[in-house]
């Protein structure tokens, strides 16, 4: 089992490289972060933009463009729409984003005609954090996409996150879907809906995860805290996967996580016809490279090929 995002880079070496086509890659982090997975091996990248800045930002970080296969394409909007017809018809595996407007690149994705999103398709963000303070890695949905997911939804987003964990060789893993209180109230939604999902699981309509709920943040990550207040749920302590009722509870703990606490991250759209990479143009190369790692394992797994 994976347990740090460098073991992510391990595992995704051992496997043939991926086709990474990135739109309108740019900025001198994306340009980092994918000449890094390049030459380490974990996928092919195909640049999609003006060709003649990518090779100054590259040169201007003492890297070379030449180690990509670039489709010049000056304009941004036409640079996008290329990258996701070619992701679209199977020519890369990966899509993605680069010095584009996360607007712009969703809205690309999500064209009915010519964007990634399968039929009654759902788009969630699903992000695997790196926390000192945690044993192991945490995979958390949904924190920048979905504003207030209905219980439809919700069942959706743990898919997802399971099939992340499950690329990540967590082939059970533990799901929390989470809310204020243990116990279920009309007056508080999230716990109905985290009941009714614990039940879906119990009776196999939800399957690859042990699923829990509602429960409390502290349950799901605190031994302690869970045998002080006598909760008996499978995984106190131990979640693999947490499920928030919200962005707003997502979008707290997501960067109290990275700003307070020191956590690394690789993060997903999910929902898609392949693996998207969303990251903020501010993000790391670090955070932007394994990213790239995560996506290569996912695509990988879907093809059979993990």
């Amino acid at each position: 089992m994976i347990k740090k995002l460098e073991d992510i880079v391990s595992e995704a070496k051992g496997l043939p490289a991926r086709k990474l086509v990135v739109a309108c890659g740019e900025d001198p982090h994306t340009i980092e972060a994918v000449s890094r997975a390049q030459v380490e091996g974990l996928v092919e990248v195909i640049m999609v933009g003006n060709k003649k800045k990518i090779e100054e930002v590259a040169e201007k970080h003492g890297l070379s463009a030449s180690i990509f296969n670039i489709i010049n394409l000056a304009d941004n909007k036409a640079a996008l729409k290329q990258a996701v017809k070619m992701v679209r018809e199977g020519q890369g595996d990966i899509l993605m984003k680069g010095l584009v407007g996360t607007p712009d690149y969703m809205k690309a994705i999500l064209d009915k005609e010519n964007g990634l999103l399968p039929p009654n398709g759902l788009l969630s963000h699903v992000t695997v954090l790196e926390i000192p303070a945690y044993h192991k890695l945490l995979i958390v949905s949904d924190v920048a996409i979905l504003v207030l997911p209905d219980l439809e939804q919700k069942v959706k987003i743990l898919g997802y996150a399971i099939e992340v964990a499950q690329a990540l060789g967590i082939e059970n893993p533990y799901a929390y879907i989470l809310s204020s209180v243990e116990t279920v109230s009309q007056k508080v939604p999230s716990t109905v809906d985290a009941a009714i999902i614990k039940v879906m699981a119990e009776r196999g309509q939800i399957k690859g995860a042990r699923v829990e709920g509602p429960a409390a943040l502290d349950l799901a990550l605190s031994k302690e805290s869970a045998a002080i207040k006598g909760f008996k749920g499978e995984g106190a302590g131990d979640a693999d996967i947490l499920i928030f009722p919200n962005i707003e509870a997502g979008n707290v703990f997501y960067k109290a996580c990275t700003i307070l606490a020191g956590a690394r991250l690789a993060a997903l759209v999910m929902g898609t016809t392949a693996p998207c990479v969303l990251t903020s143009r501010g993000d790391s190369e670090e955070s932007k490279f394994y990213a790239i790692g995560l996506a290569a394992l996912v695509s990988a797994r879907r093809t059979g090929k993990a």
